[in-house]
């Protein structure tokens, strides 16, 4: 069986007449009666019978048709599908930080269907913390992710990454906390105080490890919690103070966010593709623009 002899069954089947089959095939009769000849043989029961000058499917004819259009049309779709990625289109698989997911990353993507217009282009986005984007990424389920910067171990060394913006830390205190009464902190004036603290894994963990590093101190760690949202509503309600990235959410709780004079730090956030994998054209086409958009991007605290 071949799927030219399936798509021989379904014209006949669906046109009932071997003469009009054979010339919407472009093929002989005697060649599409061959072919049906050795489908029945092949399968072992008759297809079709005559009925006058017309030709009408079996029972077991009824059977197999829905099979043969069910696997023709899902062949059809995957090659349409194939097709329109060679052309640059399709489906575009994105992971990412969900801070970057509130306007960061759909309006890049808004621009950047604006600028391909005449392409069939769609995204798919899935947000998670830095180490499971970067899992996913190496394990195919993206094109590509925007996160942390990938550390450097053995098992990042396929990975390609292009900073694409950056999120300055700061330091947030309850409002009513001694500290608040600062605008600019150096890191040593909060040691006294318990942290609460980003969990093993999260991208931000070994940015803040690294910032009490540089004063040669370790924090008093209250708790660990992977997101920077949940981190800054528990400090708002006295759990502790904590580092995390200046975002918008912090102006709607009661906490005090203080610069972080010494040492000073900011974060950068990276558009990473693994090397390893074939990168589709419109995967391609999106990183290059969002490489040549780089130097216009603004800090994320920004938005």
């Amino acid at each position: 069986m071949n799927l030219i002899h399936l798509r021989y069954f379904v014209e006949l089947a669906e046109t009932g007449h071997y003469t009009r089959a054979a010339q919407r095939l472009c093929i002989t009769q005697p060649s599409l009666s061959h072919a049906i000849d050795q489908l029945e043989k092949e399968l072992g029961v008759p297809l079709f019978e005559k009925r006058g000058r017309n030709t009408t499917l079996t029972r077991f004819g009824e059977q197999f048709l829905h099979t043969a259009q069910n696997t023709l049309k899902t062949l059809d779709e995957g090659t349409d599908a194939l097709r329109l990625a060679a052309r640059g289109e399709g489906l575009i698989r994105l992971g990412l930080l969900r801070s970057l997911g509130v306007r960061f990353l759909p309006e890049l993507a808004e621009r950047f269907l604006a600028a391909y217009p005449e392409k069939h282009i769609r995204f798919s986005f899935h947000s998670g913390m830095s180490h499971a984007l970067l899992e996913g990424l190496t394990a195919g389920h993206f094109d590509m992710v925007f996160c942390s910067a990938p550390g450097p171990r053995p098992e990042n060394a396929s990975l390609i990454s292009l900073p694409v913006t950056q999120q300055r830390l700061v330091l947030i205190v309850p409002q009513d906390h001694p500290l608040a009464a600062l605008d600019s902190v150096d890191l040593e004036q909060t040691l006294e105080y318990p942290y609460l603290y980003f969990s093993e894994g999260s991208g931000l963990r070994s940015v803040v490890d690294g910032l009490f590093d540089a004063i040669g101190a370790k924090p008093q760690i209250a708790c660990e919690v992977d997101e920077d949202q949940v981190i800054a509503g528990l400090v708002s309600c006295h759990f502790g103070v904590a580092i995390v990235p200046e975002m918008e959410l912090l102006s709607h709780l009661p906490v005090k966010s203080i610069r972080i004079k010494s040492p000073s730090w900011e974060r950068s956030l990276c558009m990473i593709r693994d090397s390893r994998f074939y990168t589709p054209p419109a995967a391609a086409l999106f990183w290059q623009f969002v490489q040549e958009q780089t130097l216009s991007l603004p800090f994320l605290s920004e938005y």
